[in-house]
């Protein structure tokens, strides 16, 4: 019955596109719309940082890489995503050396996360995230084993490979995105609740060893979030950055510097460590005020709604589970970053989808919004056959 289905839904996917009227009808304009919105506003929060605070100036730079990112958004666009079915596990296992390589790297910043090509710096774990993904959808295509305590265990074994490597750079923030990612899209390809709630309450109970095996410095970015103080001095440490977000997103007001153009004399004030990278929100906030951070939210939500629309819809299992996998990747690093922004969640170094500044970044989500285009095309011209064989019972 497999064989049977993965004919059909591989002839579905593999349909050419329709020209003209036809084609414009399936485009998401939401995926373009709130996507050219959201880089108009990183844009702004990154030119922001070149302007307030005495770093390297990485505003050019940052529109020299829409080039490379509107190219791999039309890459993954036009072809068939089907194509990438039988490439799925040996593109996530060319990224696991791609892992083991950047360990030998120069440190930064306390870790090693890039991988020095000369004319940039490449994350792999940005490319391990998205292979990561795609390897699960196509190993969970059509199997029901992991409709058992047992069956999960391939699916986690697989998820420590990538998680491990990472932890090692160290790169906590990356490493956590793929535990929502594995969940959601092991629930999407038929796994019991019951099974997962139970591996949730498991992770819980072990909570206490996890914090014996996190280092001083990521301790203190836990502690520091219980910690803190609205007003007064900033404090040292981790808690600096966590007091410097939240004041340069009250400095922004309702309106914002954009519109009223008031300025506090005192520059310490606006001094944002990752300004570019990890709190661009915040340099959004204080441009463009309440309004301004409440529309890039609401950008957010309607691209993700998006997602989850394409994933519902479409019945091929391959481009649901990815469609899924990609939503709630990115579903994770908004609430991440947004949530450490205003003190809700601890430092950790996830960036901004489409707003923080970064090649690696930037080119991973172009081509996870490719996919999520790519699946949506295709979606409404495949034949509906059954979309999970093994489905819930």
């Amino acid at each position: 019955m497999a064989s049977s289905l993965d004919h059909r839904t591989s002839l579905a996917a593999g349909l050419p596109l329709p020209n003209g009227w036809g084609l414009l009808r399936r485009v998401s304009w939401v995926i373009l719309l709130c996507s050219a919105g959201l880089l108009y506003f990183g844009l702004s929060g990154i030119a922001r940082a070149d302007e307030l605070q005495s770093v390297t100036p990485r505003y050019e730079r940052q529109v020299v890489w829409l080039i490379p990112a509107v190219l791999a958004f039309l890459g993954a666009t036009t072809f068939s995503y089907e194509r990438l079915k039988g490439l799925s596990d040996w593109l996530f296992v060319a990224c696991l050396p791609l892992l083991v390589i950047v360990l030998a790297t120069p440190p930064r910043n306390g870790a090693r996360s890039w991988i020095p090509l000369g004319f940039f710096d490449f994350q792999p774990s940005e490319l391990a995230k998205l292979t990561f993904i795609m390897a699960l959808a196509h190993y969970l295509m059509f199997r029901e084993n992991h409709r058992t305590l047992r069956g999960l265990l391939v699916p986690f074994l697989v998820m420590l490979f990538p998680v491990a490597l990472i932890l090692l750079e160290p790169d906590l923030g990356s490493a956590m995105l793929f535990v929502p990612v594995l969940f959601a899209m092991l629930f999407a390809a038929g796994a019991r609740a019951t099974h997962l709630a139970m591996i949730v309450f498991l992770a819980v109970a072990m909570l206490p060893v996890f914090w014996q095996g996190m280092n001083a410095e990521q301790r203190s970015r836990v502690t520091s979030l219980f910690t803190q103080v609205d007003g007064g001095p900033a404090p040292r440490g981790d808690g600096y950055h966590q007091h410097q977000a939240k004041q340069v997103i009250a400095l922004g007001g309702v309106w914002g510097s954009e519109i009223d153009g008031q300025l506090i004399d005192e520059p310490m004030a606006y001094h944002l460590p990752a300004g570019q990278t990890d709190f661009v929100f915040c340099l959004v906030s204080e441009r463009f005020g309440l309004w301004g951070s409440l529309l890039t939210i609401g950008l957010y939500v309607l691209l993700l709604i998006e997602g989850m629309r394409i994933a519902s819809h479409c019945k091929e299992p391959y481009g649901r589970l990815v469609a899924t996998g990609i939503t709630v990747l990115l579903t994770s690093q908004v609430i991440i970053n947004t949530g450490m922004a205003v003190g809700l969640m601890p430092i950790t170094g996830i960036t901004l989808p489409l707003m923080s500044y970064g090649g690696s970044s930037l080119l991973a989500t172009a081509i996870e919004l490719g996919l999520l285009m790519n699946i949506r095309l295709r979606s409404q011209a495949q034949l509906h056959a059954e979309p999970f064989w093994f489905a819930r019972r």
